[in-house]
């Protein structure tokens, strides 16, 4: 199953007060595998970038002067897309924002039923933890040491394998499934019924209970003070 992977970086966070989309990076998965092809790209917003933004991404006004508008790479980011489904962390976000550059460029919006949030998935599977990409990268062992900075496409590299371990890990389909057929072929083997190896006949064991046995057994039961099958 083909999925794409994506994060945003914005110059604030309300795209209905004037808020535009400034980079987007995608990566392409194929059964929970990045293939390696990617999109990334960085939009002049057309507007000044708050200090407070800048401060999170790094992303100056001065070094997106010279970048295309969203309108003129929308085409190609849709393609790209195609009609896979859009993990995403606290995925309205990166949706609402996706969507209000269409509509700028007049272009039908990407259907949130196609929308996996990973936020939704990690309070299901840890109800009440901290749900911060670098909080669930903590949790499940994923290095972020070079993320200095918020960036689209390093953040959606690192959702990429936290989408991963959410979903239960490599290990589902691959390592396990080898050692399961292993483990099945050993069985297997040892219950190989073999012609050259004589199979006697072999005497019950007995199992009923001697007089002895039912004795103590009666002696046991008849000291047990308040026997509930007795109320």
């Amino acid at each position: 199953m083909r999925e794409i992977v994506f994060d945003t970086e914005t110059t604030g966070l309300d795209p209905q007060s004037g808020d535009r989309l400034v980079e987007i990076g995608c990566i392409e998965m194929m059964n929970r595998v990045p293939t390696g092809a990617v999109f990334h790209a960085y939009f002049n917003p057309e507007r000044s970038m708050p200090a407070e933004a800048e401060a999170v991404h790094g992303l100056s006004i001065g070094f997106l002067a010279d970048k295309p508008l969203f309108a003129e790479r929308a085409v190609e980011l849709l393609a790209f897309l195609g009609e896979a489904p859009l993990v995403a962390h606290n995925a309205g976000f990166d949706f609402g924002f996706l969507n209000a550059e269409l509509a700028i460029c007049e272009l039908p919006p990407v259907d949130r039923a196609r929308m996996v949030d990973t936020v939704a998935i990690a309070r299901r599977k840890h109800p009440g933890a901290k749900l911060s990409l670098d909080a669930l990268c903590s949790r499940y062992g994923i290095d972020r040491s070079h993320r200095v900075r918020h960036g689209a496409l390093l953040d959606a590299e690192l959702l990429a394998q936290l989408y991963v371990e959410l979903m239960g890990g490599r290990q589902i389909g691959l390592e396990l499934a080898a050692e399961v057929e292993v483990k099945a072929s050993a069985v297997s083997a040892s219950l190989e019924i073999r012609p050259d190896v004589p199979r006697g006949l072999r005497a019950p064991r007995p199992h009923a209970p001697n007089a002895d046995e039912l004795a103590r057994h009666a002696a046991f039961v008849e000291a047990i003070k308040e026997a509930i099958w007795l109320r």
